[in-house]
């Protein structure tokens, strides 16, 4: 059984700040059902989509969404399953977003990434599924050992650089 999540973005115009997010899940086999829903030009569709993501089988929600960035709560609201918000830099150079998406009430939490940041938000999906798909723990730790090797081929790297000045 493959882990699915959804990835639901406010406007297509967000389309490419989220291809990282995208090719991160894709990266680790996670199947990713991608949508564009509005909080607020299409309520309804957003409250169906959550009533019905668990049902579809899907374990994790990602919500990007700028400006005034409702659709992570919009969409928490309305199901159990776990939400991951991304504020979108579109206004006040995202601090709207990033306060509407974090600043929720008691009771409809939304796990919230920095703006912009879709790839953090990939790699919590792939961290909240690995308690059931045990092979993301491993891939998981394999990213953060590779990631440590290439700080580490930077130190060399900028030791060197500083040694010739």
């Amino acid at each position: 059984m493959t882990p699915k999540a959804a990835l639901i973005m406010g406007s297509d115009s967000d389309f490419e700040k989220l291809k990282g997010c995208i090719a991160k899940l894709k990266e680790f086999d996670i199947d990713v059902d991608v949508n564009v829903i509005s909080a607020h030009r299409t309520p309804d569709k957003a409250a169906e989509f959550a009533k019905n993501a668990e049902e579809k089988g899907i374990e994790v929600i990602i919500c990007a969404a700028g400006m005034a960035a409702h659709l992570g709560g919009v969409i928490a609201a309305h199901t159990t399953v776990p939400v991951i918000g991304i504020p979108i830099k579109s206004t006040l150079d995202g601090m709207d977003a990033l306060l509407a998406t974090v600043q929720m009430p008691p009771g409809i939490p939304v796990a919230t990434v920095g703006i912009d940041n879709g790839t953090n938000a990939a790699i919590l999906a792939a961290q909240m599924l690995a308690i059931k798909y045990t092979y993301l723990k491993d891939a998981l730790k394999a990213a953060k050992l590779n990631m440590a090797e290439g700080v580490e081929k930077k130190n060399v790297r900028v030791k060197e650089l500083a040694a010739e000045i």
